[in-house]
């Protein structure tokens, strides 16, 4: 049995803290934290909360500090918040607001 994967589409909004165990691909609206083993956010996505994860992949918006091993922010990001991960690659286009610290 491989990793499961939660999928929250653009029609679906949260208010509250969510806690996946392997894997969660996000194009919703969500007030509150966010936390899982691999995080991805699409365009339509807008985060108010905090996000914590091994592995995250950020493409839309968010309100928020993320605490990752690797973080990869994609050209539809439009973050504003601190940074904490281990890697960190940022692609041409992204809008920040960041503080960044980059940890061994």
């Amino acid at each position: 049995m491989g990793d499961k994967t939660s999928i929250l589409l653009s029609d679906v909004s949260i208010d509250g803290e969510i806690i996946e165990k392997d894997k969660i691909i996000i194009d919703a609206k969500i007030n509150g934290d966010v936390k899982a083993e691999d995080i991805i956010t699409h365009s339509k996505s807008n985060i108010i909360g905090n996000i914590k994860s091994k592995f995250a992949s950020l493409g839309g918006k968010l309100k928020g500090n993320v605490s990752s091993d690797t973080t990869s922010i994609k050209k539809t990001a439009d973050i504003e918040g601190v940074l904490d991960q281990k890697t960190l690659s940022i692609q041409e286009g992204a809008q920040l607001k960041i503080k960044t610290e980059t940890h061994k």
